[in-house]
């Protein structure tokens, strides 16, 4: 990875960052009036657009794709992303967390983590697809 490639991921790292936030937040709010489990891809799309928003504005600068265009990617790609994010927070909470015996903030640590796993494959998949440079 060179230096440009480097900068681009710390960005997307920190774009993506700022955007988990929000998906987490958002959960926490939905939560309280739907289930666990669709509190989850609710905050998802939160999530997704603002994530969209901070990677098209700060990130993937010399894209040239429309924002039709790149917005119908980017969705694609986080379809991978959220399969990855509601699988891994859902196993977390109903098995692995409650196997080791966890029981504060269950729902917070299961989520979060179920966050963080799609990282580099939503770099990749955005750097490659939604946002490819025109003309590749």
């Amino acid at each position: 990875m060179n230096s440009s490639s480097g900068r681009q991921f710390l960005l997307f790292v920190l774009t993506g960052g700022a955007a988990a936030f929000v998906n987490v937040l958002s959960r926490v709010g939905f939560s309280l009036v739907l289930r666990f489990e669709l509190a989850v891809l609710a905050a998802y799309a939160v999530g997704m657009v603002t994530a969209y928003i901070l990677a098209r504005r700060y990130v993937f600068t010399g894209s040239g794709q429309s924002v039709r265009r790149s917005f119908a990617a980017f969705a694609l790609v986080n379809l991978v992303a959220v399969v990855q994010t509601w699988l891994v927070s859902i196993g977390l909470r109903h098995l692995l967390l409650p196997i080791i015996g966890v029981v504060a903030l269950v729902d917070l640590m299961a989520h979060g983590v179920g966050v963080i796993v799609p990282v580099f494959t939503s770099y990749l998949g955005h750097k490659h697809v939604s946002f490819r440079a025109s003309g590749r």
